[in-house]
């Protein structure tokens, strides 16, 4: 038989193991339990850091392009030059909105009307004509006769885009642009391009006698009495000069008019 120091000796390791194992085992639950709790805060962590650097990929990229040109909004508009040799610059493509013209951008406008590569067609044309009707006996025939024809009309057509596009649209506050219909039957947009020579749009877009281009052209018709041969320097002369450079301006306010469609036509909008 055991002894009681024997027994007592036995139920003491017995209770001490079984503190032992509830101890381990409290011991292991927290440990779970921090473990879990450090798995959980680094999980947000990364799903918040997942989702800032999502959110920061999204700001870091480009909006989509935006059109600013109104033009291009328009895909039977105005081109710069007619076939690329005709100088458009002031043709503004129908239902298009532009702000008032600055005297800076009317002085644009004439410069590249009058030095534009393309600038160079309706004086050459004019000196052609002008030769074979001997507009002017004294430049005589031949190459030399052409040569001084050509000049002459080239210079013209500065003087005369200066003061039309220019000076009379900077005094009299008008805008020098052709503003294009672009709606309408034939005979109506004939009629309303004819009539810019005579009408035109002061710079707070009201229709206005077109001042610009009736003065701005008798001035420059009186001016080339300055270099033409002393023989033309007469009123028939000058007035006719007047009148051939206003009805120029109003045969290519039409040709203008309808070039968007002729381009559309004829070369699917691709010909500048």
């Amino acid at each position: 038989m055991r002894t009681f120091k024997q027994t007592s000796f036995l139920r003491g390791t017995a209770m001490l193991f079984c503190a032992s194992l509830c101890c381990a085992a409290n011991a292991q639950s927290a440990i779970n339990d921090s473990t879990r709790t450090a798995m959980a805060a680094t999980l947000e962590d990364a799903t918040v850091a997942d989702t800032s650097t999502s959110s920061s990929s999204r700001t870091d990229l480009p909006d989509a392009p935006q059109s600013t040109d109104p033009a291009s909004t328009h895909q039977d508009g105005q081109t710069k030059r007619i076939l690329g040799i005709i100088p458009n610059f002031r043709a503004v493509s129908a239902d298009v909105k532009l702000p008032p013209q600055s005297v800076k951008e009317k002085f644009i406008t004439a410069s590249q009307d009058s030095f534009d590569y393309s600038s160079i067609l309706l004086p050459a044309v004019v000196a052609g004509y002008s030769q074979i009707t001997n507009a002017t006996p004294e430049f005589h025939q031949g190459a030399a006769g052409y040569g001084r024809y050509f000049w002459h009309s080239y210079v013209d057509q500065a003087s005369e885009n200066y003061f039309v596009e220019f000076i009379g649209p900077a005094v009299f506050r008008q805008d020098s642009r052709y503003y294009t219909m672009g709606k309408g039957g034939f005979v109506k947009r004939t009629e309303y391009s004819l009539s810019r020579a005579v009408i035109t749009r002061n710079d707070a877009g009201k229709e206005v006698f077109n001042a610009s281009e009736i003065i701005g052209a008798g001035a420059s018709a009186g001016l080339s009495n300055l270099y033409y041969p002393s023989a033309e320097r007469t009123f028939g002369n000058t007035a006719g000069k007047w009148g051939q450079s206003v009805g120029i301006d109003a045969a290519t306010f039409m040709f203008k008019e309808f070039w968007p469609d002729i381009n559309h036509h004829l070369f699917h909008g691709h010909a500048d």
